[in-house]
C-alpha cells in the first residue's frame, strides 16, 4: 500500500481536502499503520468533528479540528478591515461554535 508505509513514520496527519465536510463523502483512508502518539488534524470545520476525526479519537490519537485555522486565517483580513488585531482565544471560539450552532451548522 503506497500510504502505508509513510504513515507508519507520521507524527502528523493532516486532512487539508474537503472529504468530510458537511455533504461531502468522508475521507477513506485505512490510517492503522499511524502510530498513536500521532496527532490527526482536519482542516474541515464543519462538522468539528468529522468521521477521520472520530475514527482517530477512537484509536487514542489526539485530534485537532480546522475550526483554529479557519478563525487564525481570518487574522490578517479583520485586522486591515477594522485596525483591529483580534485575538483567538478560547472565548473566541467558544463563541464561533455558539454561532455555528444556533444557525444549525453543527450538532448541539
Amino acid at each position: 500500500n503506497e500510504i502505508a508505509a509513510p504513515l507508519a513514520d507520521a507524527a502528523l496527519l493532516v486532512n487539508t481536502t474537503s472529504l468530510g465536510m458537511k455533504g461531502h463523502p468522508p475521507l477513506e483512508l485505512d490510517f492503522s499503520p499511524l502510530k498513536t502518539d500521532a496527532v490527526v488534524t482536519d482542516a474541515v470545520y464543519v462538522p468539528l468533528e468529522t468521521p477521520l476525526l472520530k475514527a482517530a479519537r477512537a484509536r487514542g490519537h489526539r485530534i485537532v479540528d480546522g475550526l483554529g485555522m479557519l478563525l487564525h486565517q481570518g487574522v490578517p483580513g479583520f485586522e486591515r478591515w477594522f485596525g483591529v488585531r483580534p485575538q483567538v482565544d478560547a472565548p473566541l471560539r467558544d463563541l464561533i461554535v455558539a454561532d455555528l450552532r444556533a444557525k444549525g451548522q453543527l450538532e448541539a
